[in-house]
């Protein structure tokens, strides 16, 4: 027994004093817990680490540059500045309906507009930029054929598409006869929503797009959609006032 334990005793010893002249070897040794010899070896290894991921970095494709928004500061809806067709935001607000005496936020709007088309009819039609927003300059874009777009995002918990209609049927009718001298034109106010299901739920965050497309038939219609905004009584004069403030930079 005696001279198997003295074996064994002397085998430890030896893979001992092996495996620390491997690790004396291979530049890594350890005293009491501390990096001694190792030092270069690890840094180095570090390094090639770190530059592989550089370069693994630099290899990813590139991310898509976000859009810029702008808040519209009483609903906090977020409207893109740019459109993916390239419209530019010109003014954004809020759609309030009176019930029961309160005045109720419906949806907040960005409206949207073809800028190069727009400063183009602008500078062609009137030689010199007022001083400030005039109904002639609001009454050139209504009757233009720019394109636009009306960007309306819902922030009204109980809104139904019922609710919609009735609302545009209101709005578009009044600004349908005010464009055709007092007659009224029910055919084009059903053609905007008519198709939508009245059942339709619409939660907040919900989106409805409207657009006026350059040479559209029913021209009194895209005509009338715009009147709602910029027309004598707006949806919301503080966006009618900063959409006018905007065309001045056109010039």
């Amino acid at each position: 027994m005696a001279a198997i334990s003295e074996n064994v005793i002397a085998m430890s010893e030896e893979h001992k004093v092996n495996g620390d002249q491997q690790k004396e070897a291979n530049g890594v040794g350890c005293e009491n817990g501390t990096k001694t010899n190792g030092e270069p070896f690890v840094e180095k290894a570090a390094e090639e680490t770190r530059t592989d991921g550089e370069e693994a970095i630099n290899e990813k494709p590139k991310e898509e540059e976000e859009v810029a928004v702008e808040v519209e500061p009483k609903t906090g809806v977020s409207f893109p500045v740019k459109l993916d067709d390239g419209k530019q935001l010109i003014s954004v607000g809020l759609r309030k309906k009176s019930m029961l005496g309160l005045g109720i936020k419906i949806y907040g709007f960005g409206m949207y507009a073809d800028g190069e088309k727009l400063k183009e009819i602008l500078k062609l039609k009137i030689e010199k930029a007022p001083a400030k927003p005039t109904k002639e300059l609001y009454q050139l874009v209504i009757d233009s054929d720019v394109p636009m777009t009306v960007r309306m995002v819902v922030v009204f918990s109980s809104l139904t598409m019922n609710m919609v209609k009735k609302n545009f049927d209101e709005g578009l009718g009044a600004s349908i006869k005010k464009l055709t001298g007092g007659k009224k034109n029910d055919e084009l106010v059903n053609m905007l929503l008519g198709q939508a299901s009245d059942d339709i739920k619409l939660s907040p965050g919900s989106m409805l797009e409207i657009s006026r497309l350059p040479g559209y038939l029913l021209q009194a219609k895209g005509m009338a959609c715009i009147h709602l905004y910029l027309g004598d009584d707006p949806l919301d004069k503080d966006a009618k006032e900063k959409f006018g403030m905007s065309l001045l930079s056109f010039f």
